[in-house]
């Protein structure tokens, strides 16, 4: 087992010219200096950002203190200070208490008051009342911004902090709420400033390394951010299924495909009809799919199609000429065109032919 460092070793650097200063205190009996405050205050700072408390900090001083009391000072001086030192030190522990313990209520207060506001569980004018001691106005209209990445996120991660942090020093206290749910960092901002969830996404993406964002529709009320943040996670989980491009989802340019969800039966049918017969073709159904899913997501282009596919274009255009004759749908006909595109969106969005309809 490694030897453990003395609790003073790592003070030492917070603690540099302290003696000295107070050496020359005693000797002139000046104040500090200008200088000599700001040192310590930027001390104080890095000390803070190390994780070191304040109540070890403040017994640290005083000890410094009583080291550097003139030889020759009374007895009754060194009692006072040994005093002052152990008042201090209690004072110091109950108020880290107290302050550890409004902190874990408020943290609680938070996140349930999220939980309610993503999810809708709790009365809506309550709701509102509440949303004020947290910054949002919900008698406006406001839009949800939610991005995943390769891991889970939570408040206090290096990531959520950053993303935080980016948000502050550009936009400051504008009604902002940045909070993680389910692993995932959410940002819900007013209808008025759009910029801000731009701004949102584009460091969602460099903090979590190539992450996905989705922002769903502003609507107004307490209800309003429930809607937006359900058109938000929907388009996260649509771009999973659908293998779509882009880092930045906007849930009102996928409206298009809730809409040939909502009949589940009756897309089935359409992608069975239409898209069956393919399963006939040597090497099954797949390969016909992918060429069908890479023309039309290349507007058609058979050259672009076969870049796409790493095949030349002699092999796509038999690959399309097969489909046609298997399903009598011509993926050149514009006529026709549509009813194929559609089943083959509809197959992406039920898992065919992996799964069965």
């Amino acid at each position: 087992m490694a030897e453990k460092v003395p609790v003073e070793e790592y003070l030492e650097p917070y603690l540099d010219g302290y003696d000295e200063v107070l050496a020359s205190v005693c000797a002139t009996g000046r104040r500090l200096t200008r200088e000599e405050l700001a040192g310590l205050r930027s001390r104080g700072e890095r000390a803070a950002e190390a994780g070191i408390g304040l109540r070890l900090l403040v017994r640290a001083h005083l000890s410094a203190a009583r080291r550097a009391r003139p030889s020759g000072a009374r007895a009754e001086d060194d009692r006072l200070l040994a005093a002052v030192e152990q008042a201090v030190d209690a004072f110091a522990e109950g108020h880290e208490r107290a302050q550890t313990l409004a902190v874990r209520q408020e943290e609680a207060a938070r996140r349930e008051f999220v939980d309610d506001l993503l999810y809708g569980r709790s009365d809506l004018g309550r709701l509102a009342e509440r949303a004020e001691r947290f910054g949002l106005l919900l008698s406006g209209a406001h839009a949800v911004a939610v991005a995943q990445g390769p891991e889970p996120y939570a408040d206090g991660f290096p990531v959520s902090r950053a993303v935080e942090a980016s948000l502050l020093a550009r936009f400051g206290d504008r009604r902002i709420l940045l909070t993680t749910k389910d692993g995932r960092l959410i940002c819900v901002a007013p209808a008025d400033e759009p910029d801000v969830l731009t701004h949102f996404a584009k460091q969602a993406y460099a903090a979590t390394d190539g992450g996905r964002v989705a922002i769903g529709r502003s609507h107004p009320g307490a209800g309003g951010v429930v809607h937006s943040y359900e058109e938000a996670l929907n388009a996260l989980d649509l771009a999973d299924r659908m293998d779509l491009d882009g880092p930045v989802l906007y849930a009102a340019d996928l409206l298009v495909y809730p809409v040939l969800t909502r009949d589940r039966q009756a897309m089935a049918d359409l992608v069975g009809t239409v898209l069956g017969p393919i399963r006939q073709a040597r090497g099954g159904a797949r390969p016909l799919l992918d060429t069908l899913t890479a023309y039309f997501d290349s507007g058609c282009v058979t050259t672009e199609a076969a870049r796409r596919l790493s095949l030349s274009v002699r092999a796509v255009t038999y690959r399309l000429d097969r489909i046609h004759r298997l399903t009598g749908a011509d993926p050149a006909d514009p006529t026709q065109r549509y009813t194929l595109q559609t089943a083959v969106i509809g197959s992406r969005l039920l898992g065919w032919p992996e799964r069965e309809l």
